[in-house]
C-alpha cells in the first residue's frame, strides 16, 4: 500500500541526516527472479512522478519515452531496480527529488521525529560545482564538536573523492556503526566573513583559478576532521531570558524544524512572556529547515495576521497559508539568520520580515524554495517528489537567491555554542542595538 504524507518536506535543502543505524531492510536486497514485479515497482514510481513532479515538462524531455527505456530490462534483485530508478530521476537533474532506499528512508523518519543515530550533517548538492556542501551540523551533534560548518564542501570520505559521488552515495560512506569514526576532508574558504552566503548560481567554477576547489572562491583550506559517530539528542529549541539593561529579553534558538520544535517553540514562548520577556531574538542561524507543517505552525505564533507563504504547482495553481490570530506575542522581534538559514527557516524569516513583524539581521540566508512530498513505497523504501515552488508574502521567488537581511551583520570570529546569545555573541549585540534604536543600520562587522 502507498501511503504520501501531504507536504512532507525536509524543506531545507535536500537534507541527509547521516545515520549509522544498522536497519535489516526486509529482503529488499535479495534476490529477486519476479521480472514482472520489478517492473511494477518501477513503474509505480515513474507514475508518482508523472502525477505530481512540480515541472510539468520534466527537464525539457518525453517522461514516457524516460519510461520506455527501462521497460524492457530484467532487474534480477531489487537493488538492481533501485539503480535503475535512480538513473531515471537523474535526467530530471533535480537532487530533491530521490529514491530512498529502505535504511535512508527510516534515518530520514527518525531524524524528524526528534531522534537519530550518526554523525549528525545535513547536506546538499550544489547545483553550479555539484559539489557536496554542508547545509548545517545539528546542534550538539559529534560532526558539530569537530567544528564543521555550514557551506563547508566534503572533498574526500575515508580518503575518497566525492567528485563524482552523488548525494546517496557520499551519505552511505559516512553511516557506520555506534562508535566508528569517519574522516572528512574539507575545503573551507580563507575569509574574514566566517558565515558566507548561499553559492551564486552565475558563478562558473571553470572560471577561476586554479586554486579554487569544490565551487569556492579564491584561497581555500583544506583540512582533515574526524568524526566518532554517536547518538544525536536532538532538541530543536533553546530559550532563555536575559536581563538587559532595563529590558527582559527573551532568546530562542530554533536549530530544525523537526516532529518537535512546534511543540517546544510555543512552550518556550509562553514561559519566557511568563517571565515578563519584553522583546525577543529568534537565532535561526544555521537551521537547515525541516517539516513545511511545523514552519507555518511557528509562523502562526509569532505572526497575528497575514500571507505566510504562497505555494505555486506544475499547473501553476497557487494556494496561500495565512496567520490565523493565533500569535502568542507582538513583542518586537529580530531574527538572526546566515548562510545556513535554509528551507522552512526562509519561510518563517520571510514570512515574517515581509509582513513588517520582524527584521532579519546577519547574512544572506541559503536559498532553498522548493518543497517535496515524500511517498512510502511498499518495501520500506520512500521517495522525495519536488512537487510545488514557494514564494514569500511579497511574492519574491528565494531559490538559489536567499533573503537579504534588514541589517547586514558579519561575524569575523567564530562562535562556539556557549557564546551564543551572549555579549560574545556580535550578532546577538547588533541585534539589541536595533530593538533598542529601531532604526535601520548600515552594513556593520563585527567580532564574534
Amino acid at each position: 500500500m502507498l501511503k504520501q504524507r501531504k507536504f512532507w518536506s525536509w524543506l531545507v535543502v535536500l537534507s541527509v541526516v547521516l545515520s549509522a543505524q544498522l536497519l535489516f531492510m526486509g529482503g529488499a536486497i535479495a534476490a529477486v527472479t519476479d521480472y514482472n514485479n520489478e517492473q511494477k515497482f518501477l513503474t509505480n514510481v515513474w507514475q508518482l512522478v508523472n502525477r505530481s513532479y512540480v515541472d510539468s515538462s520534466f527537464n525539457h524531455q518525453n517522461w514516457y519515452k524516460v519510461r520506455r527505456k527501462f521497460a524492457n530490462r530484467k532487474f534480477n534483485s531489487r537493488d538492481e531496480t533501485y539503480t535503475a530508478i535512480q538513473e531515471m530521476l537523474a535526467t530530471l537533474d533535480d537532487p530533491f527529488t530521490r529514491l530512498l532506499r529502505p535504511d535512508q528512508f527510516r534515518s530520514m523518519q527518525t531524524s524528524t521525529a526528534g531522534e537519530l543515530t550518526g554523525v549528525g550533517l545535513q547536506i546538499a548538492v550544489d547545483t553550479v560545482s555539484h559539489s557536496i556542501i554542508v547545509v548545517a551540523p545539528i546542534e550538539g551533534s559529534p560532526a558539530d564538536r569537530a567544528g564543521v560548518r555550514s557551506l563547508d564542501r566534503i572533498v574526500k570520505i575515508d580518503n575518497a573523492s566525492t567528485e563524482n559521488m552523488t548525494l546517496d552515495e557520499c551519505a552511505e560512506r559516512m553511516r557506520g556503526s555506534l562508535g566508528s569514526k569517519v574522516t572528512l576532508t574539507i575545503a573551507r574558504p580563507v575569509s574574514t566573513e566566517l558565515v558566507s552566503q548561499a553559492p551564486d548560481p552565475k558563478f562558473d567554477p571553470k572560471s577561476e583559478p586554479k586554486d579554487a576547489k569544490n565551487g569556492l572562491k579564491g584561497k581555500v583550506d583544506t583540512l582533515e576532521v574526524t568524526i566518532q559517530r554517536d547518538r544525536i539528542a536532538v532538541n530543536p529549541v533553546i530559550a532563555k531570558l536575559n536581563q538587559e539593561e532595563e529590558h527582559k529579553v527573551g532568546y530562542i534558538r530554533l536549530s530544525q524544524f523537526n516532529g518537535n520544535a512546534a511543540a517546544d517553540m510555543s512552550k518556550a514562548i509562553k514561559q519566557l512572556e511568563a517571565k515578563g520577556a519584553d522583546r525577543y531574538v529568534l537565532d535561526l542561524r544555521g537551521n537547515p529547515g525541516g517539516l513545511f507543517d511545523a514552519g507555518l505552525e511557528i509562523a502562526r505564533m509569532w505572526l497575528p495576521e497575514g500571507v505566510i507563504v504562497f505555494t505555486r504547482d506544475r499547473q501553476g495553481l497557487q494556494e496561500s497559508y495565512a496567520a490565523t490570530n493565533a500569535a502568542l506575542t507582538g513583542d518586537p522581534l529580530v531574527i538572526l539568520t546566515d548562510g545556513g538559514t535554509a528551507s522552512a527557516s526562509e519561510v518563517l524569516a520571510g514570512a515574517l520580515q515581509e509582513n513588517g513583524r520582524a527584521a532579519l539581521l546577519g547574512t544572506r540566508t541559503f536559498g532553498k524554495g522548493l518543497i517535496q512530498s515524500l511517498y512510502d513505497l511498499d518495501d520500506g523504501s520512500g521517495l522525495a517528489v519536488t512537487i510545488a515552488k514557494y514564494e514569500t508574502p511579497k511574492h519574491h521567488d528565494i531559490h538559489k537567491k536567499g533573503i537579504t537581511p534588514d541589517v547586514e551583520v558579519k561575524l569575523t570570529e567564530p562562535l562556539t555554542r556557549e557564546k551564543l546569545g551572549t555579549k560574545d555573541d556580535g550578532q546577538y549585540v547588533a541585534a539589541l542595538q536595533l530593538l533598542s534604536s529601531k532604526v535601520g543600520m548600515s552594513q556593520t562587522e563585527v567580532k564574534g
